[in-house]
């Protein structure tokens, strides 16, 4: 819709869920702000509220259903719009706390503008169908970090997923609109770029591309920032596994994989409907250790799917040990409605519960473990963000660790040099050897 509003407009958002949806956001955003739009951090001082939903979870479900209630409660006169994957996903259940709202599905990002503008005119506005259109206008809530989604959707048909129905099967974002945005961003400021979808690894296969095309172009770039490649499937990255490598041997490549693995079981992974096995994800995970020791894994784990064993779980336990991931986000498993898994024999909330603590303790010891052989090390670090205290920094050295740094200089945006002194499961703790611009 062409025009701005007639009247300076101020715009609350939350975001809720992946990296993907904070892309949405910022972009909801920029859209917005360049329509005439005033951002506010505060609700109380805004005339429209924006809530940009996530469904992955039952648990972030629930808060964001109970957070909309609130927002109503306290605001029962203001205009709202419910847009990210609930609406599609949960269209009913959304519809049966908010009849009111308008609804935006994530596919529909680029529509906030009409969007909000039938809004304000009273309307119950509603885009949930149709395809991404890819937009760089963005409102960057961090002015260091481009958040780029380079595909919508995914090839797989997990039995637990409920992703699928609000985002489709994918569809590859043009390769030259992606390198325009990281290159605009890059002349803006940005210094990190932050590639990321449902499933980076299978980019381009429903086109003539592919992600490592993509990711030698990006590295083609000039300048010194550095990239983070999103989380990646097995099965689509054991393919080019060896080109892979060669391309993260580029210093600009964060040497971070977020590889899921989601089971240690072969028979629970066939009934997850995932398209590996763990042996593949053990090869992975031990070729990037042999050519990139510095590499950070991270990997995903669901525990207590339906059926799940003592057994399985123990391979699971069996397989952490075996491959110590950096990181591991163990999840609890919660029916999703309409998946396959909701029909399945579901396992025991008392014996889901146990064994979540469990790993969780195994993969804190390992987190701490792989964090303390830094200690001693100098490394180069991009800091993006100042620390919860005065004179605290936050970056990340090359493998993608989080440093917390304490200086009385302005290091905000710059690389610089560190020694870690002291280590955490969740961080390194460093102290400033060398300012480097």
């Amino acid at each position: 819709m062409s025009g701005k509003v007639t009247k300076k407009v101020s715009v609350y958002l939350e975001t809720y869920g992946c990296s993907a949806n904070q892309s949405h956001s910022e972009v909801m955003l920029g859209l917005l702000r360049d329509k005439g739009c005033h951002i506010t951090k505060n609700p109380e001082k805004a005339d429209i509220l924006i809530l940009n939903t996530c469904i992955v979870k039952e648990p972030t479900e629930k808060r964001i259903m109970h957070r909309i209630k609130k927002l109503r409660e306290n605001f029962p006169k203001k205009s709202m719009i419910i847009a990210g994957c609930m609406p599609v996903g949960e269209y009913r259940l959304l519809r049966s706390i908010e009849p009111y709202a308008s609804f935006l599905g994530p596919k529909n990002s680029s529509k906030i503008f009409k969007c909000l503008k039938g809004t304000l005119e009273g309307k119950k506005v509603e885009y949930l169908e149709g395809r991404g259109v890819y937009c760089d206008s963005k409102y960057r809530l961090n002015p260091y970090i481009n958040i780029v989604e380079i595909s919508e959707g995914c090839l797989g048909n997990c039995s637990y997923c409920i992703v699928r129905k609000a985002k489709g099967r994918l569809k590859s974002y043009p390769l030259s609109d992606i390198l325009r945005d990281i290159k605009k961003s890059l002349k803006s400021g940005c210094r990190e770029i932050w590639l990321t979808s449902q499933d980076c690894g299978c980019y381009g296969s429903d086109k003539d591309n592919s992600l490592t095309k993509l990711l030698r172009e990006v590295t083609k770039i000039r300048g010194d920032f550095r990239v983070r490649l999103g989380m990646s499937n097995p099965d689509h990255i054991k393919p080019v596994l060896s080109d892979l490598i060669d391309i993260y041997r580029d210093k600009r490549m964060y040497k971070f994989l977020h590889l899921p693995v989601q089971s240690g079981s072969d028979r629970v992974l066939r009934d997850m409907n995932r398209h590996y096995v763990t042996k593949d994800f053990r090869e992975i995970v031990a070729v990037f250790r042999q050519k990139l020791p510095i590499v950070r894994i991270w990997t995903d784990v669901i525990v207590g799917f339906p059926g799940e064993t003592e057994k399985d779980f123990k391979e699971t336990i069996k397989l952490i040990k075996e491959t110590k991931p950096d990181f591991v986000n163990v999840s609890k498993f919660g029916i999703r409605p309409g998946t396959g898994a909701e029909r399945m024999e579901q396992v025991s909330r008392e014996t889901i519960n146990k064994r979540s603590r469990q790993i969780s303790d195994l993969v804190d010891r390992i987190c701490l473990e792989r964090n303390k052989s830094w200690i001693g090390k100098e490394c180069r670090v991009l800091v993006t963000e100042r620390g919860l205290k005065k004179g605290q920094y936050r970056g990340r050295n090359q493998a993608y660790k989080p440093v917390i740094i304490k200086t009385e200089k302005d290091i905000l945006g710059k690389f610089v040099t560190v020694k870690v002194t002291g280590a955490r499961k969740t961080h390194l703790k460093g102290i400033l050897v060398n300012l480097q611009d």
